[in-house]
């Protein structure tokens, strides 16, 4: 399995912490966010990972030179002239991500102790194109599962929409995307390239729009883990105290 980190965002709700670095480069627990998620993956068995890049792109290419790429081999995937959102990102990164083997995509602000190698399993086993982590975390917008776990739709229970058009909500599990996904490239890429006339678009509605013709899962982990979105000072300040064993 390949992966690929995404590192490119501006961090604006870290502020002032990014005000001279990228969001991917905020220590938690006396490490970069970014370096936390290599180790994981190198756990994980990844050999071979994508870094996209953007906001303070040279000190993220930097980081990674002087860390040796942490002994793995790191491409990095330059959005420096435009950020091209997760679905535009992934698309990019195709001639590193392409082949006939699985790749994991994971948010570089997403703490977590999950166990990848058992979340790449599930998605081998199932024959899936795509398996996204979720949870039944509060929200306002939820992707919707029936009873075999296969995605079926996208809600907002803020706003009352709820796509593709004419799913029902009963009988669907309601459930939060944990930022962490496994894409099969043989199946995915042709579709993401035919998927948006602009090359910057999320990868969230491409999931919602292809459900219905291609087999898409949602993982809910059988074994306890720890998840926080470390983007908020808050939610930074909460991954800080699980570090350091006080939470």
């Amino acid at each position: 399995m390949k992966g690929m980190i995404f590192a490119a965002g501006l961090g604006t709700r870290l502020r002032p912490l990014t005000d001279d670095k990228p969001k991917a480069l905020v220590k938690v627990g006396g490490k970069p966010m970014l370096q936390r998620v290599i180790e994981s993956f190198q756990n994980a068995g990844i050999t071979e990972i994508v870094v996209n890049v953007h906001h303070f792109a040279d000190k993220i290419i930097d980081f990674l030179s002087q860390n040796d790429n942490f002994g793995i081999d790191i491409h990095v995937s330059d959005e420096r002239q435009r950020l091209l959102d997760t679905g535009g990102a992934i698309l990019k990164a195709r001639r590193w991500l392409d082949g006939n083997e699985p790749f994991l995509v994971h948010n570089a602000d997403i703490l977590t102790d999950l166990d990848l190698a058992a979340f790449e399993r599930e998605h081998v086993a199932s024959g899936a194109a795509a398996t996204l982590l979720v949870a039944p975390r509060e929200t306002s917008r939820y992707l919707l599962f029936d009873g075999g776990m296969n995605l079926c739709g996208w809600t907002n229970i803020n706003t009352g929409e709820i796509l593709p058009e004419g799913i029902g909500l009963d009988g669907m599990a309601k459930l939060a995307f944990g930022g962490i996904h496994i894409l099969s490239p043989e199946t995915v890429f042709g579709l993401l390239s035919r998927f948006s006339d602009d090359e910057k678009f999320p990868i969230i509605p491409f999931y919602v729009a292809n459900c219905r013709d291609i087999k898409i899962r949602g993982y809910l982990s059988p074994t306890p883990y720890r998840w926080v979105d470390i983007g908020r000072p808050e939610t930074l300040a909460k991954a800080e105290k699980i570090l350091s064993g006080s939470e």
